[in-house]
């Protein structure tokens, strides 16, 4: 089964393999020397000094590295301000509700991009004495599939002197990401997107004078405790070891492929190649392609056939697809290209949504569109 939902990926014979090592105690070298390796690869992703940048891992899912990121970096007299154009937008100011951090939300359409003049409004009506700290992002908002305009927004927040917190769990690894923005303190991911590793290892990558001033909200994600001991070649807790060593061998196959920029490339072609063999059955994109991640992209359901039906239908030609969420779920469907997914794979998929498009529309697009 192919998967072509957002996380966790279809992963490579090689990844997969890695995890038939040897049984490894946490407390031996080897094993620290395993995290260190992680660590730096991680940070080379995005060509990041160590002596600015630390890369602080966990075994826990993306929400995790999330939570530890707002509990660690937001201090006990800070606020927030929440951009929410999306399922995992609304999910930061959770977070931020159920530990008691002061936050207020921009809440946007779904639809819509983040509103920058209503961004920067709300940071400069801040009630006198409680100003914003801190601005959260989602980065690539998986909802949509819509990749929000964080170089702008950054913008917004260097201007005012506002830390900005990144929820780049679907997009680190293949999108842009502007680390030399001084305002851009800190972004939380997950192995298991855009990395191709396994599910069940996170990561936050922060400043490490950010970290310096670190609170402790939370005992299992207390990043600067974290961060300690992993720089001391230590580890607070047990760790799935063999999850790290699937990441391990996921970061040295991303380099060896080319990087960041070779990994946006491949989903880029991909992504459209699903566009316009989707585009030739009368199935269009819910976003323009140019507001769109090459991660993940939306489409409209076809005329008279529910998500059900849909998910039934590519599920019994080998390709697991992902439903719309809340609202959404009765409008659009999301495509995924991460992971083990090529070329020919996408031909296939385009001939299973053949077999059940609406055939009165079929032939009126064209497939170069």
């Amino acid at each position: 089964m192919l998967l072509l939902n957002p996380g966790p990926v279809t992963l490579s014979a090689r990844v997969r393999n890695s995890l038939l090592q040897p049984d490894l105690c946490h407390r031996e070298s080897e094993f620290f020397d395993l995290q260190d390796e992680v660590r730096s690869r991680l940070l080379a992703a995005y060509d990041l000094d160590p002596g600015e940048w630390v890369a602080v891992l966990m075994t826990a899912s993306g929400t995790a590295a999330i939570e530890g990121m707002l509990t660690a970096l937001v201090p006990a007299t800070g606020r927030v301000l929440v951009v929410e154009n999306g399922v995992y937008g609304a999910r930061i100011a959770e977070i931020c509700i159920r530990y008691g951090i002061g936050c207020a939300r921009v809440v946007g359409s779904w639809l819509d991009a983040p509103d920058l003049t209503l961004i920067a409004a709300c940071l400069d009506a801040a009630e006198p004495g409680r100003p914003f700290t801190h601005l959260a992002v989602v980065h690539h908002e998986t909802t949509t599939g819509r990749l929000n305009e964080l170089r702008a927004i950054a913008s917004i927040c260097r201007m005012r002197g506002v830390h900005v917190l990144v929820d780049a769990v679907s997009s680190f690894g293949a999108e842009a990401i502007d680390f030399d923005d001084p305002s851009l303190t800190a972004v939380a991911a997950s192995a298991n997107k855009c990395l191709h590793g396994v599910p069940g290892a996170a990561f936050v990558l922060t400043r490490r004078r950010a970290l310096a001033s670190a609170v402790c909200r939370s005992y299992y994600l207390d990043l600067r405790r974290l961060a300690k001991l992993q720089d001391q070649r230590d580890t607070p807790f047990t760790p799935a070891v063999h999850v790290y060593y699937g990441l391990r061998e996921a970061l040295r196959e991303y380099e060896e492929e080319g990087g960041r920029v070779a990994r946006r490339a491949r989903y880029l072609a991909l992504a459209e190649q699903v566009r316009r063999g989707l585009f030739s059955l009368g199935i269009e994109t819910v976003l323009p392609v140019q507001v769109s991640s090459v991660v993940l992209r939306a489409y409209h359901l076809p005329d008279g056939i529910g998500y059900a039906q849909v998910h039934a239908a590519a599920k019994s030609g080998g390709f697991v697809v992902y439903a719309g969420q809340s609202g959404l779920s009765n409008t659009l469907f999301r495509i995924a290209t991460m992971g083990a997914v090529t070329a020919p794979d996408i031909d296939r998929l385009v001939d299973c949504f053949a077999s059940f498009a609406p055939s009165a529309r079929r032939n009126d697009r064209r497939a170069d569109a």
